[in-house]
């Protein structure tokens, strides 16, 4: 019981970042009887979307949701006192995997030399490398090791989110929300207004 109270949010967190794998498993096929392939299944997609699009759209959405998420950690610690950073690690380890799968997948469907001929598909790739080293290093080993270097690190994430919304604005998608929430939270995190934050607050 003792672990569970500890990691209670980390599980959470673990268990939303997860139950959307779902719904891709049922876009596709394992196959073991001539050694291994993944195959698309066509007409389950819905929405009038193929079963690749639909893998992109989902993978795509739920990386910049959870990144996004992270970033407003810290905003919400300032504006309500709360703040759990083994939590925050964790919905930066659902960031990263979903980061992973979107990338996969892409590199699955176009092949990794269609990586570099678009301006929107670099974007996506660096933030990708970025979040290797943020994922490996997003536990309380990684911590204890890299003492003040760890919080340096963990910096890069500004660069990822950045170059996911621009990703994702080259795309033409629904990027305003995702930009109005992280610019929000930039704004809250600025020492004039977090001190009046915790001024009102007292």
């Amino acid at each position: 019981m003792s672990f569970i109270k500890k990691n209670y949010g980390w599980m959470i967190v673990a268990l939303i970042g997860v139950l959307p794998i779902i719904p891709l498993l049922n876009l596709v096929t394992l196959n073991f009887s001539d050694g291994f392939s993944i195959n698309l299944v066509e007409g389950t997609a819905g929405e009038g979307k193929s079963s690749l699009e639909m893998l992109y759209h989902i993978s795509g959405e739920f990386a910049i949701r959870w990144m996004t998420a992270v970033l407003t950690c810290t905003p919400f610690f300032i504006l309500f006192g709360v703040n759990n950073l083994f939590v925050r690690q964790a919905m930066g380890i659902a960031a990263a995997v979903w980061s992973f799968i979107h990338f996969i997948i892409f590199i699955w469907a176009e092949g990794f030399a269609e990586t570099f001929t678009e301006a929107n598909y670099i974007a996506g790739f660096i933030a990708v490398l970025i979040l290797i080293p943020l994922f490996f290093t997003s536990n309380r080993k990684a911590m204890k090791k890299l003492k003040k270097n760890w919080k340096k690190i963990q910096t890069y994430a500004y660069a990822a989110i950045i170059l996911s919304l621009l990703h994702v604005l080259l795309l033409e998608k629904t990027w305003l929300i995702y930009g109005i929430i992280v610019g929000l939270g930039f704004i809250i995190r600025l020492p004039f207004v977090k001190n009046k934050i915790f001024e009102f607050r007292k």
